[in-house]
Parts: structure tokens; C-alpha cells; sequence
């Protein structure tokens, strides 16, 4: 409602004076203050803050009426009256200036267009000056206590116990009238008023008196304490009065009206604000609610604040302050909701802990439309700060030391206060004294993040331009915005008041926006202004007399794209209702103009609908509709329906707010027919607080729309009121219909101060059936929020907000702490709050389970939708499971049945008990069930991160081995399903219920990993540092020369200690393993390995000759091709030399393979001609496998380390996008294709391929798998190697399809150590493989072709008991061809001292590994022995080839 904003503002008087100003008075505009000290009367202006005019009286005439001590104006600022110590009402005349003079005027520069202006103007944007001439005093006898300015005379109570009333013009004799208080018969109520018993007012004055014009009568608080309401019984104010007390209050001590809402706020000797209205039935005074600091929210000072000083409503009667006589402000909104106090937090406390004093109050007063408050603050804090000044003025002293003055505060006051027609839209709009704060943010955050992004880039071809800006904001519709917009940051879009327009214009009296948050409108003094957002520019009139000539009486709205006001025409003297266009000039030519016969009040739209309320208390309804005839966009407007209020509404200013809705409670609710909520079916009226509902009258006969034409079609009447609800401060509804969200959209939403929110649901039938006679169509429900509402996202089920925060600034302290350091400085931030919980609660508490699932079904997509179901059960089960007494009708166990309806259920059910305290557990899965059963639930839905929080449950619930037990499931399952973290954390949850660790459990997993992950992240525990480098190659034997560096993991056995649970844990992971290696799920192994750090090679040296063995060796082949997406190689139908001629090979190939390859190409011939070892499986390593790897690889092949890291990132960067799901199609007609190798061929200098040989490495690219695949194959097979698994290398090196893998590995199986099993396995599963490939797969002919001289040497050495040496050299010359040409087309040159020629550099595109179909000639100069080394070696490289 009202928010402070900044610092306050110091006004210093510019006289020297040694008095303090003790009180402060408006005037009825609050234009003007007076302001007293003892002897002075000081007259300020309110914009520019300052002294226009002040009275010192003399000496003599002081002693003669004693020191002043009250004032009061006169309803027309013409006069002022004081009241002295002494019993004497001075009277002063406030005169302005005959010859035009103005104290402060402002200075334009030359040819500026201000200065031209119309009469009359001036004084509105200078201070005037004025003069103050003391007129005859009255001498009434007795010391005053109160002062009490009604319409032509003025009301003066004394301590005599008298009520003076004076005449303001004819103050001799016959203007005087004095009433005695014992004369008025005072009762309980106005009933019992002639019999009851009276009140014995001997010696009893009235200590404070405020006239309330729409009760018509005074509300005092009596010198004992009392509290009453004095009424006048006749038609004249003072005569026949007759007063009712409050019954069992005793310690009143001031007293302020509201006559918005005809309420009366007394404040107390105990602090607390009791706030009465009068009964209309009876006469009495009844409690409506009380204003005070709870003990929860203020346990330091609730009960130590003193009496109340004084009570101040605000000028719209919105909200009211308090101070009490120990300091502080609070701020309340009319029914109690508390919206600042100055006495906690911030306010209250330094950023060190110390307490501030709070700041003590003599008197305070709203300034115009309740931008300000005036606060005059007591001498002692005064005081204080002077001494500490003339300390700092011994240091610096200032050039004067004027009167310590006036603080000001700063409020920013919600749109709705005063113009409640923004209150069907879904924007939060605020306005300050100049500036206006909206909530729906700027159009380009508005949108979803993809539109972001596109403007992004539309935006960097422009050069970010500003034009092509806002081309983009026109092309997004502005009713798209997302809510991140307005959830999604506490900032506000501030919009500065034109200055022009504002300078005079001010006070800024009205705002409003559009539906969709883009144009704003406000109004002031005279005229009206409004500003767009898309174009970020001020529209005003361009005429100033037009602007001039109106003023806006009942408020602004929009309608499409027209601004709707109602207004006064001063030339014409007539009140108008107008339509501007927003997209055309600001002019009375361009605006629809209607007659209105009474002043308006209040304005609001509907659909195409204006509903105006009137001074004669009646509701007029009009229809605009868009004219299509004109040129110019205008709109007819026409009169539909006027009805008359008068019998119901007492008092015109009582109405806060009038809206048409859609709003029905007849049978028609079906819901098949969800077109009524288009129509205007009801009126709501808000009067001083009582909701009251005026619905059509469709009990008549009913005429078809279709009979009737559009022209003469009548509106039904409505029916006589009904009050739907009391103490209303602010309406919502809305005029937009939605299937899904009836329940949402057709409720009436209400904010009630203290007593939270209440919304006025539909109750539907479920599936057509028909309504049950008993249930009503429509409910009340209430509910508690945290924040004040201000706006309501219907669909969204939200509640927007605004709260003050503070910010403290220690710089300020000091010696010379000003005042203002008192306080931090205040900013307003957005809040928002969920409110479905609160509904389905109440709905689920009234045996409404139907329409909550109904309800929550609707909102079930909303993102934090599992928020509110664990909001609802933390609430009830807090509630319940905390309560002293036994609870007759649990609500729990109803909750935990809804919830069982959606599938979120076993979440928010751990979630929730993971955010209460262990002690409420109990109570909670006695109503939701045994958290062991929960957990088996999850395990059955394969929901494995919320079955580990139900283990952390169960750990603290059940004995270590129910947990254990759990543990293991749980640990299996997820070992099956390849989620590695869940893993990593059931192992050490395993281990930590084993070691007795058990008050910290593991934290669940946040973050699930991907099942199966893309690539294995292998070495992200282990780091494989290949420790031979080129130049040790000769010296090892047949032998495994590998170290490896493991941390210490889950199963590495390096601790002395070796405890039962890394036992168990172990045989959990060979049994894993076991399994993944009996399935053929190689991938899936590498994964496990590597995530978890299994010793994959130590577990497959002992299974060598159990499960490490390959049954069926064709199934084996096939499921590798599977699993790692690897195609089977193609036949060339034509001669190999150009297998792609005629286009009827179609091989499977990635586009951007190509394009990395291409790009590998580049920066293999930057370098020396040798692709370093470990390059291609770099891409899942940590950091410090990294570091070990590179450092070998970096020493051996001369490479730069820019040059390595720039690999390395291309790496990373390609591998994800080798798929098979991305082939293209490769055919000689592909301009893609040729782009790519036209740029090879230009950016690698030393390669020039032939068309056959480009056919040759296109067809052996389309027999390759996606990069990612060779580097875990090519890992497994250097894992098996190690590990002596001989049958699996052999089908590795039948799947990559490499000559030199399987010769090394029938080398090996000529070793003694070998069993022969082995070697008959491979023997008969090689034999199986060509057997299948001669049926069913050809591609394989070729490669078993070129190892034919291995198999053949196979096949003979079985039935040899030794293998001898002379076998190996024919395959030794072999491979040492293929070594040397098996770079594509034979470019490649050995490098012996690398190797032989395995890492042959010119390969542009990344084929190292391709065996040759056409071997060349190369020199073999080494001997097989050394060739078999060779061939190991080779082998043990192979896992770090790409």
C-alpha cells in the first residue's frame, strides 16, 4: 500500500529562533502547513518545502493569552485559528498577495515556451506569498484541549467541561454556543439510550475530539480514558446530541477518524490502537481490530512502546501511522495489516548490535496525496544531536545555525490506493512523488529466453542500433511475458514524471496501466499525461489551456489502446467522460467525448464496458465499441444501463472501489458454459469495507440473444444487494476464461488487512454430472499470507508484492551523528508469494477433497508445483505433530491421501520429512505409510535419487542392518542403471554404516547424471601413465612394463586395516562386473571402470579363464557393433580404387566429422608430422591425469605446449557430435562434402591426393564409428592386453579392423604360459567369424583377406605344442608394411625412431589406424625379434590413438 523510500529530509526554518516548532497542522489540500512554536506561527508550502510567511507575537501580548499550543484551518485555508494556553482562540487571516508577488519563482531561459502560459498558472508552480493578520481574540475562560474545524464553524472543548462551538465569520455574541458534557445522556447503544444507564460525566472534559463527516458526529476520547461517539439526533451538527462509549476501555488517550471507511482508531495507554466501527442496527460502538506489536515479531519491545502519542490517517484514508510516546512510526493499512515499524530490525539496531534510541515524535502530519510525512521530532532527541553539533562545529563551524526543523519522510503508495481500477491487472504499479516503479519489466527481458537470445543476435548485425530495438519489442506480442519476468528479479522499472508535466501539475493524483504492462497514465492537478514503454517517451498535452481546462475527477484506465477518463471541464463546467487515443497527439481533436449529467467518483473496465459511480450514488454503464467509419481511430461510447444505489449507499465518499466481473452464484456454473464468463454478470461495490454484490436478475423471462438484434437488445436488471464479505481493502478478478483453470479464473480474490486474503472460489461438478442440491456453487476461503498484495497472476496462482528493506550505512556514525543516521536508508523490493496450498488446505479441511484434486490437477504443470504439495504438508504436519492437545480430526492423514494422487508423491513426502526435524518423522509416515515401503515404491519406479533420501530416513529410523539391507538394493540398482554418483555416495554410505559413522549421512545427490554416460569418463579416478617413452622401446621383453597410478578408491587395497565393508563393497563390484562381462556390455564395463574407480585389470587377470573368456564369438562382434554405434564395413561393388563411383554404396557418416577431421588435418601439419600418443583419449580426463599423460606425450614428440592445449580443446569441443543419428549421406554431388575437402587440400601444403585415393579414404571413413567409440575400444583393448584377455583383443581387433592388434595377439598365443583353451577359443571363434561373414557379412571378406597369413599360422601352431620363432616372420614383414602403409594412400613415411610408422603424420584427417588395402614396399631392416617387440609395443599404443 504505502512504502518509505530513502532517507528522510531535513527542513530547516531559515529565522533564528530559540524555540522549538512543537505542533503541525494541514490544510484541507495540505498545500499549506502551519506550524507552532511557543510564541511563533509559521505558514510552510508543500512543494517547494518552504517558509512563505510567519507571526512572532509580542511579549506583552503573550503574557496577556500564554504560549500557543494548538491550530486548526478553516476548510477554505482562509483562516487560521490558535489556541493559547490561557483559554484564548487567536484568529488569524491568511491574505495573499494583491499586486501577483510570489516568493519563489521560477526562471526560464530565454525562448523557452513555459513562459507564454495562461493566467492563473503562475502561482501553481511558485510559493505564493502570503501574510498572516491577527483578528479579535475569544476568551473562552478555561485551558483548551482540543481544537475541531467543521464546515462554517469551529468545535472548541475546554477542561471545564464544555463544547464550545464558534462561528468562523461572526465571532461576536450570537456566534458562540456552549454545550456541557454532563448534558449529553451517554448509553451502550442508541436503543437503550432513553431507559439505560448513563455515564456520570461530573467533572469530566473531553481530552481529544475529531469529527467524522460520514458517521455525522464526533468521536472523543473523555479524561478518565473512556471512549465515545457523540451524535447529533437532529439535522443541525451540535444540536440534541447523544453519545455511546465503548464498554471495558479505560485508557484511551487520542483519537483520528476515518471517514473513507467511517472507522475510529483510538490509541491506548497500553500501546495497542483499538479501531471502532459504529453498528448501523443499534447505534453501538463494536470493536473491529486492533493495532498492535506482536511478541513474535517484536519480542524486545512490544509490550515497553508507552502509551499512544498520536493516531494520523492518510489523505486517501488507505493507511494510518502511529507513534507511541517512547518513538518509532508504524504504518498500518486500513483492517490492520502492518506494513513498516521503525521500532525492529534495522530501524531499531546498528550494523554492530548496539540499540538505537528510537526517534520521539511531538507531532506529525500527512503532507499532499501522502507522498510525505511531516514529523516534528521532541526536543530531547533534538537536544542530544545540538550538543553533539557544537562539538563538530568546534572543528568546522557552519556559517549560521538556523532553527532545527521538520523531517520529511518519503512514500512510494500503490496505484490502487486511490485508482482502483488497475485492480483486474497483473502488474504491480506504484507511484512516488515524481517517479512511477512497475513490475512488469522491460518488453525485451519479457520474453522467453529463446527470443532473448534471437534479439541478441538481430541486435549484434545491427551494431546494436536502437532502432532495430524496437522494431524487435513490436514483433513479440506484450502479453507474452514469462513469468521469470515477474518472479525473476526484486528490481523495479522506474519511470521518471515528465518534469514539465509535473512542475504544474503536482500532486500526481492518479496512475494506471494497460493489461499489457507497456503504457502508463497518470494524472495531477490538471490534465493527465501518459508514457509508453515501447517508445520509453512522454506524451503531453500540446495545447496547455487544453491541459489547463480539465481535471481528472473519478480516475484513468485503459481500454486497448485508449486512455479512459472520467473529468471535469472547467470552460464548459460539466463533468465528461473522454477517450484519448495513445498512438495519436494528445488533443482534445482527437479524443470521444461523452456528457455526464453528475460528478464521477470512481471508474473502471470491463471487456468492452465502463462502469462509472456518481456523486448521486447511482452506476452507469457504458458500452465503447470501435468506430470503423472514421480515418482517424476513434470509438463511440453508449449509455446501456444506469442503476440507482442511493437506497443502500449512505454516503457517496464511502464507496472504495466499483468493478464489473463476471462473477455469478445461479445454477448457469456448469461447466458447459464457460462462454458466461465473457459477460457482465454482476457489479461488486466496495463500501467503507463491505463487499457488496449486485447480480443480474435472470429469475424474468429469458430472451434468446439469437431472437433479439444486437441494436435493441435490452440488459437485465440486477438484483437487490448481497455483502459477500467485510473488511475488505482491494478486489482482484479477472475477464479471461480458461478451461483448465476455472477454479483459478473465475474466483473473486480479496485482501483483507490483518486477516490475510480470502478468495471467493466456484465449486464445479466433476466430469457433467449434476451439481449435488447440497453443495453451495460457490465458497469463501481464507487464507494468511506473508506479504501485502498488490496484484494477482490468476493462472499462476501468485500473489504479487512489494516490502520495504533497509539498508545500513555505518560511514554516518560518529561525534556528529545526524539525525537522519537514525534511520537506514529505505528501497522497496518485489516480493511474491504461493497461495495454492493455503486453498487446497482449506478445500481439503470442508470435505472438498473433490475440487482440490480438481483444483491442483489444473495447476499441476505450474513449475513449483511440487513446492506447494511440500508446503502443505510441512504446515499441517508442524501444526499437528507440535499441538499440546490431541487433535480430534487430523488433517495429515487427508493430506497425505491427496498427495498419493499425483505422481510427485514419494518426493515431496522425503523432501518434506528432510526439512523437519526427526523428531516430527514419526508422527509424519504414521499418516504417509513406512518409509520401507516407500523406499521399495521408489526402487519399483526406478527413482533412485529419491530412494536414497528415504535411506537417509531409514539410517536414523531403522538398525544398521535394515539400512545396510536398503543400502545394498539400492547399490545394485544403480549400478545397473549406470548412475555413477548414486554409486560413489551408496559406497561411502556403506562404509559409514559399516565404520559406525552414522550421524552423518551422505547428502543425496542433487544431480543426476545421464544414464550410461556419452563417452566413459575414463581415468576420472585413475590415471594411466604409459611410463615407456619411444626411446626405451628395445629394451623391454615380453612382459607387462606398465605402472599404474590409482588413488586410493572404494576397492583399492592399500590400507592396513582391510575391514569387512571394503570386502563387501568389492564383492558387490565383481559381481557387477561379472555380470556386465557375461552380457557383452564392454561399454558399460569401460563406464563403471572408470567412473568408479574399479581395478578393472587386476579383476580381469583373475577372471582370464573364467568369466573373461567369449563363448560365441559372431553374438560377441554384433553386440560391440551395437553398443558402440560402429558400422559394419561396406563392400565396393566396383574396384577398390574408387569405391564410390556408383553411388550405391551409402555410407554412414557424420557431416562434422568430417569438418573436425579436416580441422585436425590443419594443426597436425603446423607441427612436426607425429600425432601425439595420447591426444585422442583426452577428452574425459581430470585435471591431474592431464598433467601426468601430457608430460610424457610433450617430451616425446617435440610438441609446443600451445600446440597440445589448442588440440586439446578442439577435442572436447567435436566429440560429443559424432553420431550416428547426424549421417549424411555422402555422394560425389555433395557441395558440403567438396567444400570440406577442397579445404584440406588448400590448407595442407604438403598433401596432394588423388581422386582415387580421396574415394579410397571416403569409403574408409564410411567404415569407421564415431570418433568417441575407437578411443574406448582402443582403451579396452589396451585393458584387455594388460590383463592377458586374449579372445577379446581379438574381437577388438576384428571390429577396428587392424592388422597389427590381431598379429600381436596370435603372437602372444604362441607364448607357453597361454592355455590351450585359449588358443582353441580364438581358433574356433575366428573360424566362426568367417563363416558368418561369407553369409551374412561381407564387409569383412577383405580384412580377413589381408590377416590371412596370421590365421593361417594360428591354425598351424594349434596342433604344435611350441610355437616357434620362424613362424612369426613372415607376419612380421607384414606388419611392417602395414605399419608403414597404412596412412591413406601410402603418403605416409616411417619414422622408425617413433615407432615404425604407427604415428605416421600425414594423415591428414585423422585415419591412423586404417590398415591399407594396397601395401607398399618399405625397407625391413629389423629382426623378428625385435619386429614381435615392435608389434607389442604397438599394441600397447593402440589405446591412445584417435
Amino acid at each position: 500500500m504505502y512504502f518509505l523510500t530513502g532517507w528522510p529530509r531535513r527542513l530547516l526554518c531559515p529565522l533564528r529562533s530559540a524555540e522549538e516548532p512543537f505542533h503541525i497542522q494541514p490544510s484541507s489540500q495540505r498545500f499549506y502547513f502551519a506550524l507552532l512554536s511557543e510564541t511563533q506561527l509559521s505558514i510552510w508550502f508543500s512543494r517547494p518545502s518552504v517558509l512563505i510567511a510567519s507571526y512572532i507575537e509580542s511579549a506583552k501580548a503573550v503574557a496577556q493569552f500564554g504560549f500557543y499550543q494548538k491550530a486548526e484551518w478553516k476548510p477554505d485555508d482562509s483562516m487560521i485559528a490558535v489556541a493559547t494556553a490561557k483559554g484564548y482562540i487567536l484568529l488569524f487571516s491568511v491574505l495573499g498577495s494583491t499586486d501577483d508577488k510570489y516568493l519563489y519563482e521560477a526562471i526560464y531561459p530565454k525562448g523557452s515556451p513555459r513562459v507564454k502560459v495562461t493566467p492563473g498558472y503562475k502561482e501553481e508552480q511558485c510559493a505564493p506569498a502570503l501574510s498572516l493578520e491577527i483578528r479579535k481574540p475569544v476568551d473562552l475562560e478555561a485551558p483548551i484541549t482540543s481544537l475541531q474545524s467543521l464546515q462554517e464553524e469551529l468545535l472548541v472543548c475546554t477542561v471545564d467541561g464544555y463544547l464550545h462551538v464558534l462561528h468562523w465569520d461572526g465571532l461576536g455574541g450570537n456566534g458562540r454556543k456552549a454545550i456541557c458534557l454532563t448534558t449529553i445522556p451517554f448509553s451502550l447503544d442508541l436503543q437503550s439510550a432513553r431507559g439505560g444507564p448513563s455515564l456520570d460525566l461530573a467533572g469530566i472534559h473531553i481530552r481529544c475530539v475529531e469529527y467524522c463527516e460520514t458517521l455525522d458526529g464526533f468521536a472523543v476520547v473523555l479524561s478518565d480514558g473512556r471512549l465515545g461517539f457523540i451524535t447529533p439526533l437532529s439535522s443541525t451538527i451540535t444540536a440534541d446530541l447523544q453519545g455511546v462509549w465503548a464498554a471495558d476501555v479505560s485508557d484511551g488517550t487520542c483519537v483520528a477518524v476515518n471517514n473513507k471507511y467511517r472507522l475510529m482508531a483510538f490509541g491506548c495507554a497500553s500501546g495497542s490502537v483499538l479501531v471502532y466501527m459504529i453498528d448501523t442496527a443499534t447505534g453501538s460502538m463494536q470493536l473491529s481490530h486492533k493495532l498492535e506489536l506482536t511478541p513474535k515479531h517484536y519480542p524486545d519491545i512490544y509490550n515497553k512502546t508507552g502509551p499512544v502519542k498520536l493516531i494520523c490517517w492518510s489523505p486517501d484514508y488507505g493507511v494510518a501511522m502511529v507513534t507511541w510516546e517512547c518513538g518509532g512510526l508504524s504504518l498500518w493499512s486500513v483492517f490492520g495489516a502492518q506494513l513498516i515499524c521503525t521500532l525492529g530490525e534495522d530501524f531499531a539496531y546498528r550494523s554492530d548490535g548496539t540499540k538505537k534510541d528510537p526517534l520521539k515524535i511531538t507531532c506529525m502530519s500527512w503532507g499532499a496525496e501522502g507522498y510525505h510525512l511531516w514529523v516534528l521530532p521532541t526536543k530531547q532527541s533534538r537536544r542530544r544531536t545540538k550538543e553533539e553539533q557544537q562539538e563538530a562545529e568546534m572543528a568546522a563551524p557552519p556559517p549560521s545555525s538556523p532553527q532545527a526543523g521538520i523531517l520529511q519522510f518519503h512514500f512510494i503508495k500503490s496505484a490502487l490506493t486511490v485508482n482502483p481500477c488497475t485492480s483486474n491487472q497483473e502488474q504491480v504499479l506504484l507511484h512516488g512523488e515524481d517517479r512511477l516503479y512497475l513490475t512488469c519489466g522491460d518488453p525485451a527481458q519479457a520474453h522467453s529466453s529463446s527470443d532473448t537470445q534471437q534479439q541478441h543476435k538481430r541486435l549484434n548485425l545491427h551494431n546494436d542500433s536502437p532502432l532495430h530495438h524496437h522494431h524487435h519489442h513490436h514483433l513479440n506480442s506484450p502479453l507474452s511475458q514469462g513469468l521469470s519476468t515477474l518472479l525473476g528479479h526484486k528490481h523495479w522499472h522506474v519511470v521518471q514524471i515528465h518534469s514539465t508535466y509535473l512542475e504544474s501539475n503536482w500532486p500526481i493524483r492518479f496512475a494506471a496501466i494497460d493489461t499489457a504492462g507497456q503504457c502508463m497514465a497518470i494524472a495531477g492537478r490538471r490534465g493527465f499525461a501518459h508514457y509508453s514503454l515501447y517508445t520509453r517517451k512522454w506524451k503531453l498535452f500540446g495545447n496547455i489551456t487544453q491541459e489547463q481546462n480539465m481535471t481528472v475527477t473519478g480516475g484513468l484506465a485503459w481500454w486497448n489502446d485508449f486512455v479512459v477518463v472520467a473529468c471535469y471541464n472547467f470552460i464548459d463546467q460539466q463533468e465528461q467522460l473522454r477517450l484519448y487515443q495513445r498512438s495519436s497527439n494528445l488533443d482534445n481533436a482527437f479524443a470521444s467525448v461523452t456528457k455526464l449529467h453528475s460528478d464521477t467518483l470512481l471508474l473502471n473496465v470491463f471487456r468492452d464496458m465502463v462502469i462509472l459511480f456518481r456523486t448521486d450514488c447511482s452506476i452507469c454503464l457504458y458500452s465503447i465499441e470501435r468506430r470503423t467509419d472514421s480515418p482517424n481511430p476513434s470509438v463511440s461510447v453508449e449509455l446501456l444501463q444506469e442503476v440507482s444505489m442511493s437506497r443502500y449507499i449512505p454516503h457517496p465518499a464511502l464507496v472504495v472501489s466499483v468493478t464489473l466481473t463476471s462473477v455469478r452464484t445461479e445454477t448457469g456454473i456448469t461447466l458447459k458454459a464457460p462462454q458466461q464468463a465473457c459477460m457482465a454478470e454482476s457489479i461488486m461495490l466496495n463500501l467503507a469495507g463491505q463487499l457488496i454484490m449486485l447480480q443480474r436478475d435472470r429469475s424474468g423471462p429469458q430472451v434468446r440473444e439469437k431472437e433479439t438484434s444486437t441494436n435493441n437488445k435490452k440488459l437485465l436488471p440486477f438484483c437487490p444487494p448481497v455483502v459477500l464479505a467485510q473488511c475488505v481493502e482491494n478486489v482482484w478478478t479477472t475477464c479471461r476464461s480458461d478451461r483448465k483453470k476455472r477454479h483459478l479464473l473465475e474466483a473473486l480474490w480479496l485482501s483483507c488487512g490483518e486477516a490475510g486474503m480470502k478468495v471467493w472460489m466456484p465449486l464445479f461438478p466433476r466430469d457433467h454430472r449434476k451439481p449435488h442440491s447440497f453443495l453451495s456453487r460457490r465458497i469463501m476461503l481464507p487464507f494468511h499470507i506473508n506479504i501485502y498484495p498488490l496484484a494477482v497472476l490468476f493462472e499462476d496462482a501468485l500473489v504479487l508484492g512489494a516490502t520495504n528493506e533497509t539498508v545500513l550505512y555505518d560511514g554516518l556514525q560518529g561525534p556528529s551523528e545526524p539525525l537522519e543516521a537514525l534511520f537506514p536508508f529505505c528501497t522497496v523490493e518485489r516480493t511474491s508469494q504461493i497461495y495454492l496450498h493455503h486453498i487446497l488446505r482449506q478445500l481439503l479441511v470442508r470435505n472438498l477433497g473433490e475440487q482440490a484434486l480438481m483444483l491442483a490437477q489444473s495447476c499441476a504443470s505450474l513449475p513449483y508445483f511440487p513446492h506447494v504439495m511440500e508446503l502443505m504438508v510441512h504446515v499441517v504436519l508442524e501444526e499437528e505433530a507440535t499441538s499440546r492437545e490431541p487433535i480430534p480430526d487430523p488433517l495429515l492423514p487427508t493430506v497425505a491421501k491427496f498427495i498419493t494422487e499425483f505422481p510427485l508423491f514419494l518426493q515431496t513426502i522425503v523432501h518434506c520429512a528432510r526439512k523437519t526435524e526427526y523428531a516430527l518423522w514419526n508422527y509424519l509416515f504414521a499418516a504417509v505409510g513406512n518409509p520401507k515401503d516407500l523406499f521399495e515404491e521408489c526402487l519399483m519406479a526406478q527413482d533412485l535419487d529419491t530412494a536414497a533420501s528415504y535411506l537417509i530416513i531409514l539410517q536414523n529410523m531403522e538398525v544398521p542392518a535394515v539400512s545396510r539391507q536398503h543400502a545394498t538394493l539400492l547399490f545394485n540398482t544403480a549400478l545397473e542403471q549406470g548412475k555413477w554418483d548414486l554409486c560413489r555416495h551408496m559406497i561411502r554410505f556403506l562404509k559409514a554404516i559399516g565404520s559406525g559413522e552414522t550421524e552423518t549421512p551422505p547428502p543425496t545427490p542433487t544431480t543426476q547424471e545421464p544414464s550410461s554416460t556419452g563417452g566413459f569418463e575414463f581415468f576420472r579416478n585413475r590415471s594411466i601413465s604409459l611410463s615407456q617413452s619411444a626411446d626405451s622401446v628395445s629394451t623391454g621383453k615380453f612382459g607387462l612394463q606398465k605402472t599404474f597410478s590409482m588413488p586410493a578408491g572404494p576397492s583399492s587395497k592399500g590400507r592396513d586395516g582391510e575391514c569387512a565393508e571394503n570386502m563387501y563393497i568389492d564383492i558387490m563390484l565383481w559381481r557387477h562386473a561379472r555380470h556386465l562381462l557375461e552380457q557383452v556390455r564392454l561399454r558399460d564395463l569401460g563406464c563403471f571402470s572408470a567412473q568408479l574407480g574399479f581395478e578393472l585389470i587386476g579383476w580381469l587377470c583373475r577372471e582370464r579363464n573364467r568369466v573373461a573368456r567369449v563363448d560365441d564369438y559372431v553374438s560377441a562382434l554384433k553386440r560391440l557393433h551395437k553398443d558402440f554405434l560402429w558400422p559394419f564395413p561396406v563392400v565396393p561393388v566396383a574396384n577398390l580404387s574408387s569405391p564410390l563411383k556408383n553411388g550405391r554404396c551409402r555410407p554412414v557418416l557424420s557431416a562434422r566429422l568430417l569438418k573436425s577431421q579436416s580441422a585436425d588435418s590443419e594443426m597436425d601439419t603446423a607441427s612436426p608430422p607425429v600425432a601425439p600418443a595420447n591426444q585422442a583419449w583426452m577428452d574425459g580426463l581430470s585435471q591431474s591425469s592431464k598433467d601426468m599423460d601430457a608430460a610424457p606425450t610433450i617430451a616425446s614428440n617435440q610438441h609446443s605446449p600451445q600446440t597440445h592445449d589448442a588440440f586439446l580443446s578442439l577435442l572436447t569441443n567435436k566429440v560429443e557430435e559424432y553420431s550416428m543419428g547426424s549421417a549424411t549421406d555422402l555422394t560425389e554431388s555433395s557441395s558440403v562434402v567438396d567444400g570440406d575437402w577442397t579445404m584440406v587440400d588448400e590448407n595442407s601444403s604438403t598433401l596432394s591426393l588423388s581422386q582415387a585415393e580421396l574415394e579410397h579414404i571416403s569409403m574408409e571413413l564410411a567404415n569407421k564409428g564415431p570418433h568417441k567409440s575407437q578411443v574406448q575400444l582402443r582403451y579396452l583393448l589396451h585393458v584387455f592386453m594388460e590383463a592377458g584377455c586374449l579372445e577379446w583383443c581379438v574381437i577388438i581387433g576384428l571390429i577396428l579392423r587392424d592388422a597389427s592388434v590381431i598379429k600381436q595377439t596370435i603372437g602372444f598365443l604362441a607364448n607357453p604360459e597361454v592355455p590351450v583353451e585359449t588358443v582353441q577359443s580364438v581358433r574356433s571363434g575366428l573360424l566362426a567369424v568367417d563363416a558368418w561373414t561369407s553369409t551374412d557379412c561381407l564387409g569383412y571378406k577383405a580384412f580377413l583377406g589381408l590377416i590371412q597369413p596370421h590365421l593361417q599360422q594360428l591354425m598351424a601352431s594349434a596342433a604344435a605344442a611350441q610355437v616357434q620363432p620362424e613362424a612369426f616372420q613372415p607376419s612380421a614383414g607384414q606388419s611392417a608394411k602395414l605399419g608403414a602403409g597404412e596412412g591413406p594412400g601410402g603418403v605416409a613415411s616411417a619414422r622408425p625412431e617413433d615407432g615404425g610408422g604407427r604415428c605416421a603424420a600425414a594423415a591428414p584427417l585423422g585415419l591412423l589406424t586404417l590398415p591399407s588395402m594396397e601395401p607398399k614396399p618399405v625397407a625391413e631392416d629389423r629382426a623378428p625379434d625385435q619386429a614381435e617387440e615392435r608389434g607389442e609395443e604397438e599394441g600397447a599404443y593402440d589405446c591412445t590413438l584417435s
